[in-house]
């Protein structure tokens, strides 16, 4: 049995959660600060055929063979294939999850994920936006700075109705405790997944803002948009073999 411990980064986002029964780990993980600050860019890249194949290995073929594939370069996310159907697959790093999260500067994250169109209209511009000031050597203050600038400018846009992400990708690379993945599927919401019954006892959906793990830390972000992630677990890969999740 392949054994996988249901929790993420946020990511892709991706994200890439820590939440519901994770929680202590990321407690841990903030307190022992693992990744304090970025490494140098070589180690984030990867070789283009090899981003290419793991990016479209996020969603099932049917939808990733006619996808737009984003690669990282050193000067950000640049168009590797121009797809057709009006998604877009891609490979996050830790920087595209939460601004707390404690794997933001781990080299090693790899979450391949594939954006349906209204997530790549309007969810992907923020992920884009956090890989351009990451990039030009911003810390994090500046980049909520940075952030809070283009919001207020309009320069990003408001999330559209129906946003979702597939994570299906049993190489993807999410943690580093346990298994380094698991299969699952995100939907974007301007609210709390309280209506979904998100984070409650024994419900399959965990939810999280998009910004920040804390409460307080979030609060603060009060110029920013309610972009909240709920993540449900998938019981297959996108090869369709089953992917098993303790």
């Amino acid at each position: 049995m392949h054994k996988n411990t249901v929790c993420t980064p946020v990511l892709l986002v991706c994200s890439m959660l820590f939440a519901g029964p994770c929680a202590h780990r990321a407690t841990a993980q903030t307190e022992a600060m693992p990744y304090p600050k970025m490494a140098p860019i070589e180690q984030y890249l990867m070789n283009r055929s090899a981003e290419i194949a793991l990016a479209r290995s996020a969603a099932p073929d049917a939808i990733s063979q006619d996808a737009s594939v984003l690669i990282l370069t050193h000067h950000g996310y640049e168009a590797a294939v121009t797809g057709k159907n009006g998604w877009i697959c891609m490979v996050d790093r830790g920087w595209g999850g939460m601004l707390d999260n404690p794997d933001f500067w781990n080299a090693r994250i790899r979450a391949a994920g594939c954006l349906n169109p209204a997530a790549a209209r309007s969810f992907l511009p923020y992920d884009l936006k956090r890989t351009e000031l990451v990039l030009a050597g911003h810390s994090k203050a500046a980049i909520i700075a940075a952030t809070e600038a283009a919001i207020t400018k309009k320069e990003l846009p408001v999330l559209e109705p129906g946003a979702m992400c597939y994570m299906m990708s049993k190489s993807s690379y999410l943690f580093d405790q346990g298994d380094h993945t698991m299969s699952h599927i995100m939907f974007y919401t301007a609210d709390d997944g309280t209506a979904w019954g998100a984070n409650l006892a024994n419900s399959p959906i965990m939810g999280v803002s998009y910004w920040s793990a804390s409460p307080d830390a979030y609060s603060q972000l009060k110029s920013f948009p309610r972009i909240f992630v709920s993540l449900i677990a998938a019981d297959k890969w996108s090869d369709g073999t089953p992917a098993m999740h303790m």
